[in-house]
């Protein structure tokens, strides 16, 4: 895993992307929030090395990202998950998380291939063309998170008292609306925007944006 910081002073955030995430598209959930920005790059993604075998557990993902001193924190998709398993953990290691599309909580997801996730990709023709050839390094990311869950029961979440904020989508196929649904519900500060949207990241990044800075500027 690569650390790269923009910005400086507090607060300190975690920013953890999703499976597949180009590097720009990975500090997208940094834009604009003040202090210091701490962008997590995940083995097999943009420059840094290839994952090692086995790698692709929600645990290990977790360990990764309990190394990175950080007041808050906020993840995308498997950085949400991986989030949610080191809070599951930790329950006082950020002082405010903020959740983006998670993908699974306590059941598994659905299977999908690498494909799928191509298929799937919108957005400007060169991003979509960085997007696929990202993709194609992640093959056993692919055969080895299906199955898997973040947390083996949303009741070990309970002990979380800091604020979550959980922003999910309606109609998204690899991020269902009632996984965000439940996982803002697991935390007793748990706070859920759904956005009625297949690809909020596209249709309501300034809305994302704004949000993140007032939840995590403080």
């Amino acid at each position: 895993m690569i650390t790269r910081s923009y910005g400086s002073g507090s607060p300190v955030t975690l920013v953890a992307h999703g499976l597949g995430a180009t590097a720009g598209e990975a500090r997208v959930p940094a834009s604009g929030l003040p202090g210091t920005r701490v962008v997590v790059t995940l083995p097999s993604h943009a420059d840094a090395p290839d994952a090692p075998p086995g790698y692709w557990d929600y645990g290990r993902i977790a360990a990764d990202l309990s190394s990175v001193p950080a007041d808050q924190a906020v993840g995308v998709s498997l950085g949400a998950g991986a989030l949610v398993r080191l809070l599951s953990l930790e329950p006082d290691r950020f002082r405010r998380v903020a959740l983006l599309l998670p993908a699974v909580l306590d059941q598994p997801r659905q299977s999908f291939t690498l494909q799928q996730l191509s298929d799937l990709t919108v957005g400007p023709p060169a991003y979509v063309a960085e997007r696929r050839a990202a993709l194609g390094r992640l093959e056993a990311a692919a055969s080895q998170l299906p199955g898997q869950v973040a947390v083996p029961d949303a009741s070990v979440l309970a002990s979380v008292s800091v604020p979550v904020l959980v922003i999910g989508a309606v109609g998204d196929p690899l991020h269902p609306g009632d996984v965000a649904e439940a996982t803002a519900a697991a935390f007793p500060a748990g706070e859920l925007w759904l956005i009625d949207s297949p690809s909020p990241m596209i249709t309501h990044r300034g809305a994302i944006r704004h949000r993140l800075v007032s939840f995590l500027g403080g």
